[in-house]
């Protein structure tokens, strides 16, 4: 049985090469980047990488399961302490929107990878893809669905859809921000899509 603390340095390791792949990738490509380039990038040995992972491709899947995982967690708690302070639904959105561009600003390479993935149909990790996005917007939907329950949100909201829409927002509005607009700050844009989110972008009252 492995011990804590062998356990504890694998773990460190995988998060090594999740991190040296990630930022290798993002840079010049899947097809491009080499597991002797993600090796050196770790500071580990080349059979480490195959030791942790069967092949590049797996480690790409894995590093796909890993940062959804991540988003996925942080999003949730945002939405749950949300709810804990007693705010509405729309509050929990609110969190999450904010908790979706700190994960991005703290893990960018992921992102911009993550998203790159998603317009490409000819991976082998396709279905891990669609399996992992899935985690992300069911987290949305479920708080979505909440506010319909409760009469908060209209019955007329495309659950689904508005999900993803949500969260390509935050991802897309990210990304523009990091690539086009790096002097605004992470308030700023979270200001600017909490406006969105709450209605409050036309003149009216």
């Amino acid at each position: 049985m492995e011990s804590s603390a062998s356990s504890s340095r694998r773990e460190a390791t995988r998060q090594k090469l999740y991190e040296a792949a990630v930022t290798l990738i993002a840079e010049q490509g899947f097809s491009a980047t080499t597991v002797d380039e993600i090796a050196e990038r770790a500071g580990v040995a080349k059979g480490t990488v195959y030791y942790n992972f069967a092949s590049k491709s797996v480690l790409f899947e894995e590093l796909l399961r890993h940062g959804v995982g991540l988003l996925t967690a942080s999003l949730k708690q945002a939405a749950d302490e949300a709810t804990r302070e007693g705010g509405r639904k729309v509050d929990a959105l609110d969190a999450m929107i904010r908790a979706g561009l700190v994960f991005i600003d703290r893990y960018p390479a992921f992102t911009q990878l993550y998203v790159a993935e998603l317009w490409r149909t000819n991976r082998a990790w396709q279905s891990t893809l669609m399996v992992v996005r899935q985690q992300v917007v069911a987290v949305v939907e479920d708080v979505l669905r909440g506010g319909v329950e409760s009469g908060e949100l209209s019955e007329e909201i495309d659950i689904p859809l508005t999900a993803a829409a949500l969260v390509g927002m935050v991802l897309v509005a990210a990304l523009d921000w990091q690539a086009f607009q790096p002097e605004r700050s992470l308030d700023d844009v979270h200001a600017a899509l909490s406006r969105l989110l709450q209605g409050r972008v036309s003149g009216g009252g």
